[in-house]
């Protein structure tokens, strides 16, 4: 569901500016995504706060880093309280989880179906997440799994996660 104002345990899309923004939509496009407008992906938490995947690593801020940005707010169908509360519980486990940029490559390789031994294992392993796993894991560590299609755990963008969420909407608007 889309909606405008944010919920906790919702799931925040926004725009990156910049060549950093560009170097993730030609990822995502890649990728299978499609070319759209948003690349970063983060959980709204309780009190104006949200959890987010950086360079740095994984970190809560204020939801006013996003005002007067080009921000959507949604949340899968059927969401309950009790699950929003078991989402925004589990973010707090991944608060300094590190950032890679490899798992953009090691989404791509198999997206392209590249032998690469041991590439799932990786991407599990490392404990290094994108924006788009970690809004993912929080949801699976609360027991809602938001993909049905069978993919590997990890292996999510941010433009995956618009996607889905604007295919249910649609559905719902057209029901």
């Amino acid at each position: 569901m889309i909606h405008p104002d944010p919920l906790p345990g919702d799931i925040g899309l926004a725009q990156i500016p910049g060549p950093v923004g560009v170097f993730i939509r030609v990822g995502q496009w890649a990728n299978g995504n499609g070319f759209a407008d948003y690349e970063h992906a983060f959980l709204v938490l309780p009190d104006g706060q949200l959890l987010q995947a950086e360079p740095g690593g994984a970190r809560m801020a204020s939801l006013e880093e996003y005002a007067g940005k080009h921000t959507l707010y949604a949340y899968p169908a059927g969401l309950t309280d009790e699950q929003r509360v078991a989402i925004c519980t589990a973010a707090a486990r991944y608060v300094g989880v590190p950032y890679s940029f490899l798992d953009y490559m090691a989404i791509g390789a198999h997206r392209f179906r590249l032998p690469v031994p041991g590439l799932r294992r990786y991407v599990a392993s490392t404990r290094h997440m994108i924006c788009s796993q970690l809004v993912d894991q929080c949801y699976q560590d609360a027991g809602v799994h938001l993909f049905s299609d069978n993919r590997w755990p990890g292996y999510v963008t941010p433009e995956a996660l618009y996607d889905l969420l604007a295919r249910e909407e649609r559905q719902r608007a057209a029901a």
